[in-house]
């Protein structure tokens, strides 16, 4: 089993813990969070800064456990750390279709549906409930909330989220840094860095 360390100790961070614990590849090992005064061991689990995480690179895997598209980003960025040190977690009740591709660091959530020839950028995740169909390109550092539903052959790109129980229609293209508000239907291709609401959803910012 390999150690696993979280960055971050926040509510998105206890979910991921939770599949930490199902996994049959992976263990629990502890948080790296700047809001940690010191390090300290409490029940066999680390809690150490973030600015400590050279003392554990040789020999543990992480999780930037942080819902915020942009923050993950720039703590990827910060602590430089190869690629191949970020798992790939998927929950057990995760349903995976055939010739998926999952980059690493990304978390893959309970009750979720992949389906087949989808590609799944580094850092990305795909949270509680929500169905992603076939053939859809999803970029780094992307969200797709609990419930919402990419059908056949959407692109979404880097670091833009789709809001909880959105839905986007086959065939649209979604740009980079864009936010899908909750509950929205997205019918027309969206660009980059928007907020679209409603539906029809319909930019609020360009």
């Amino acid at each position: 089993m390999k150690p696993i360390l979280l960055i971050g100790n926040g509510g998105h961070a206890k979910v991921i813990k939770d599949i930490i614990k199902q996994s049959e590849h992976y263990t629990f090992a502890g948080y790296l969070d700047d809001n940690i005064n010191e390090f300290h061991v409490e029940n066999n689990i680390i809690y150490d800064r973030l600015e400590n995480i050279n003392n554990y690179a040789n020999e543990y895997h992480f999780i930037i456990a942080i819902g915020n598209n942009e923050v993950r980003e720039t703590i990827y960025n910060k602590v430089n750390l190869a690629i191949e040190r970020y798992p790939i977690l998927i929950h057990p009740t995760a349903s995976i279709g055939s010739n998926v591709v999952i980059g690493n660091g990304t978390v893959v959530m309970a009750n979720t549906v992949i389906n087949a020839d989808t590609i799944i950028g580094r850092h990305s995740i795909v949270n509680t409930g929500a169905i992603v169909e076939h053939d859809n390109i999803i970029s780094d550092f992307v969200h797709v909330s609990p419930n919402s539903t990419l059908t056949g052959g959407v692109s979404v790109g880097i670091k833009s989220q789709i809001g909880a129980s959105a839905t986007v229609i086959p065939q649209i293209k979604i740009g980079q840094n864009t936010m899908v508000g909750a509950g929205s239907t997205v019918v027309n291709d969206i660009g980059d860095n928007q907020i679209v609401v409603g539906t029809p959803a319909k930019p609020i910012r360009r």
